[in-house]
């Protein structure tokens, strides 16, 4: 029985480096995405069920949900989508995308901010979450919304009417101006998913991006960003799979310049047509 292990962990082994080298090779993108997805998916639907056992489930931090910080000007802002939204990884909604976010701003604005964010809601639940909400007006609203419609397999037009949803919500029920849409981040780079898998999450990530900067590309009042920050050690969670606390505050402090940027364009607008 030992032995048999021994081969089966010799055999994946094999299996992955082959991958890797017919990959970098590109003789899979010359078989097909399709074809080659079919002859992976045993060994895919392995490592999920493997990643999911073993990779440690980390809480979502204590701290404040809503709020009011700083002085200026006022800015409503609502922080919205999964667990990288919701601050998982890290032990204080302080340290979160939130907290840094709302520090960063409150220099030059009075922030009045709220969170909605839950570990694992896809963007279909995360419409369903708006649907439910009281409905309040925010000047900005920052998503965080893609990983789970990946590790899920949501079909890319699924995903993308789903998205079209939340922007909707977003605009009539909520009266935003402005929403930045966080990418999905580069799953093919995160250290807790062995190969394969990453790399076929990580072409999911990348196809998911491309269909939601289509849909945004034609509206000046929706924005695809992308943070770019080391995916090491030092960068991750212990989970290997979420944002620490230097991740968050690279994000935050990268979505605090795009937003002080893009309100002082508009009241530069607004002066001007006065």
């Amino acid at each position: 029985m030992k032995r048999t292990g021994i081969y089966l962990i010799g055999y994946a082994f094999l299996i992955v480096g082959l991958l890797a080298a017919l990959w970098k090779m590109g003789v899979l993108a010359g078989i097909g995405a399709a074809w080659t997805l079919i002859g992976l998916a045993p060994f895919l639907i392995a490592q999920g069920l493997y990643v999911r056992h073993v990779t440690p489930k980390l809480p979502e931090p204590e701290g404040l949900r809503s709020g009011i910080n700083g002085s200026g000007p006022p800015l409503r802002l609502l922080i919205l989508g999964d667990s990288a939204a919701a601050g998982v990884g890290v032990s204080t909604q302080a340290q979160a995308l939130s907290g840094r976010l709302v520090s960063a701003l409150g220099s030059d604005f009075r922030v009045s901010w709220k969170l909605i964010a839950q570990t694992g809601l896809t963007a279909k639940e995360v419409a369903a979450h708006l649907k439910m909400a009281a409905p309040e007006k925010y000047d900005v609203v920052v998503t965080s919304v893609g990983v789970n419609d990946v590790t899920h397999g949501t079909k890319s037009q699924k995903w993308i009417d789903q998205q079209g949803q939340i922007i909707e919500l977003l605009r009539s029920k909520f009266h935003s101006p402005y929403i930045i849409l966080s990418s999905i981040p580069p799953m093919h780079l995160f250290p807790a998913l062995p190969q394969p898998l990453r790399w076929y999450l990580g072409m999911r990530a990348k196809q998911l991006n491309s269909a939601l900067k289509k849909i945004v590309a034609v509206s000046s009042r929706c924005e695809v960003i992308t943070t770019n920050f080391p995916l090491d050690a030092a960068y991750m969670a212990a989970d290997g799979f979420h944002p620490g606390a230097p991740a968050y505050s690279i994000w935050a402090s990268h979505i605090a310049g795009i937003i002080r940027s893009r309100l002082n364009v508009t009241v530069l607008r607004q002066g001007q047509n006065r």
